[in-house]
C-alpha cells in the first residue's frame, strides 16, 4: 500500500483533479481509474485531486469515496516505485461538506485512504445564515486545527454558488491562509484581477503556500504573475485529464519564459476546454472515451452527450489530439 504522507507543502506543477468512473451497472470502476491515473502521472503531474467538483464526489457513498482514494494512493506509489522515480506525486482528496463536522470526517477519512491533503470548499447549502466572512473563517479554521492532513481551500464561485460573487473575500482568503495547516488556495480564473489580487497577498504567507489557477486557459498568464518567487504555484486544471502531457508542457516553457510557444500550445487547449465547458463531466467523459477508448458514463441523473454533440468532439479537441500526441512519445 502507500505509505502515510510526510511532506505538508505541496510542489508547483499540474493537479489534475480526476475524473470517477464507472461500470455499465453505475458501480465504481477501479480498474479504469488505475489505468487512467498510470497515463497522467507518467506525463509528470506535481499531484492528483480526486473527489472535486468533475470528480462526481456528490454522486458517492463514503465507502466509495474512501474505496477510490486507497487505489489512487496505491496507483501513485506503484507507478513511481516502479519506474524508480524520486517524485511521488501528492494526492489531494476533495472533503467538502455543508458541515464541519461533515468536512473533518471526511478529512479523518481521506487521511486513513492515503491522501496527503485534503482539498475543503466554503458550505453554501444555506447561503443566506453563511454571508459573513467570520463565520465561513471559522468554519476552515475550525477544519484546519483537528484535520490531520493540511488543507486546500477551494474558492470556484460556480460551486460555492449564493455565497458571493466570488464566494470569499480576498481579505478572508487570506485570513484563512494564515493557518499553518492551510498550504494553497486555488481559484476560479475567469476572474483575473481577483486572481491578482490572491497571488499578491501570497507574498506576506510563509514560504511554499501558492495560489493555483483552475483553468487550462490560464496556465500561461497564472505563472507569469507567479504567486510566490521561488515558482511554488500550481495549476489544478480539468483538461490534463484529457492532454496532460501539453498541460505540463505550458506550465515548463512558462517556467522557462518560452511564452511564443506556451501562447501557441495554450490556444489548442483554450479550444478544447470551451468544449469541456459546454456540459462539464458528460463532455470531458466524451472526450476522454473518443480519445482513449475508456471513460464510460457518469451517474445519474447525468446524461451522454447526443448523437449530434459527439460528432462535434473531433471539431473541438482535433488540434489539441495532435500536439499530446507530439509531445507523448
Amino acid at each position: 500500500g502507500a505509505p502515510k504522507a510526510t511532506h505538508p507543502r505541496l510542489p508547483g506543477g499540474i493537479y489534475p483533479p480526476t475524473l470517477a468512473f464507472f461500470t455499465e451497472s453505475e458501480d465504481i470502476d477501479t480498474r479504469t481509474l488505475e489505468t487512467h491515473l498510470t497515463r497522467i502521472i507518467k506525463a509528470g503531474v506535481a499531484g492528483i485531486v480526486i473527489h472535486s467538483s468533475i470528480g462526481e464526489a456528490e454522486h458517492l457513498t463514503r465507502e466509495e469515496r474512501n474505496t477510490m482514494i486507497r487505489c489512487a494512493a496505491d496507483t501513485i506509489h506503484r507507478e513511481c516505485h516502479t519506474d524508480f522515480s524520486s517524485h511521488n506525486p501528492p494526492l489531494i482528496a476533495a472533503c467538502g461538506a455543508q458541515s464541519t463536522r461533515g468536512a473533518l470526517q471526511l478529512c479523518k477519512d481521506a487521511a486513513e485512504s492515503g491522501a496527503y491533503h485534503a482539498l475543503v470548499l466554503p458550505p453554501s447549502y444555506y447561503a443566506s445564515s453563511l454571508d459573513d466572512d467570520d463565520i465561513i473563517i471559522q468554519h476552515f479554521y475550525d477544519v484546519a486545527d483537528k484535520s490531520p492532513i493540511p488543507l486546500v481551500i477551494q474558492n470556484p464561485p460556480m460551486v460555492a454558488a449564493g455565497l458571493k460573487p466570488t464566494a470569499l473575500t480576498s481579505d478572508a482568503l487570506r485570513r484563512i491562509a494564515k493557518h499553518p495547516n492551510v498550504v494553497v488556495v486555488t481559484l476560479e480564473d475567469d476572474n483575473l484581477p481577483y486572481t491578482c489580487t490572491i497571488a499578491r497577498a501570497a507574498y506576506d504567507l510563509p514560504k511554499g503556500f501558492f495560489v493555483a489557477s483552475s483553468s487550462a486557459r490560464y496556465i500561461l498568464q497564472h505563472q507569469v504573475f507567479e504567486a510566490k518567487a521561488d515558482g511554488s504555484n500550481g495549476s489544478t486544471v480539468e483538461l490534463a485529464n484529457l492532454a496532460p502531457y501539453t498541460c505540463v508542457r505550458v506550465r515548463e516553457l512558462s517556467c522557462r519564459r518560452e511564452f511564443s510557444e506556451a501562447a501557441r500550445l495554450e490556444e489548442d487547449i483554450a479550444t478544447a476546454d470551451l468544449f469541456g465547458s459546454v456540459k462539464g463531466i458528460v463532455s470531458m467523459k466524451a472526450a476522454i472515451r473518443y480519445w482513449t477508448g475508456y471513460g464510460g458514463v457518469p451517474r445519474k441523473p447525468y446524461a451522454e452527450l447526443s448523437p449530434k454533440e459527439l460528432q462535434s468532439v473531433e471539431e473541438w479537441i482535433g488540434g489539441l489530439n495532435q500536439a499530446e500526441r507530439v509531445l507523448d512519445l
